[in-house]
């Protein structure tokens, strides 16, 4: 059986999703429009806040990412469910 997870893990995943969608969104508008400046600051301090959330997320519940964007401890983190992508 599964442990339950904390509210706090929704809650830290679920803000990690917004900031990513956000990003998403911002690389298609500056695809089109790449000399809009308020737009490029948006983006870059969205990619610092996600790189934060990351980490904070990574060292609480483990990996986000495969193919070495995210490091594992020692026993090998990606075996453990549940993963980003299953809740």
């Amino acid at each position: 059986m599964n442990t339950p997870l904390p509210p706090e893990y929704y809650e830290l995943l679920e803000e990690l999703q917004a900031v990513d969608f956000a990003l998403v969104e911002l690389t298609l508008y500056l695809d089109t429009h790449p000399k809009d400046m308020d737009s490029i600051r948006q983006f870059n301090g969205l990619a610092k806040k996600r790189k934060k959330l990351a980490k904070e997320y990574e060292a609480r519940y483990g990996p986000l990412l495969q193919f070495g964007r995210s490091y594992s401890d020692e026993d090998w983190s990606w075996g453990k469910a549940p993963w980003p992508w299953q809740v």
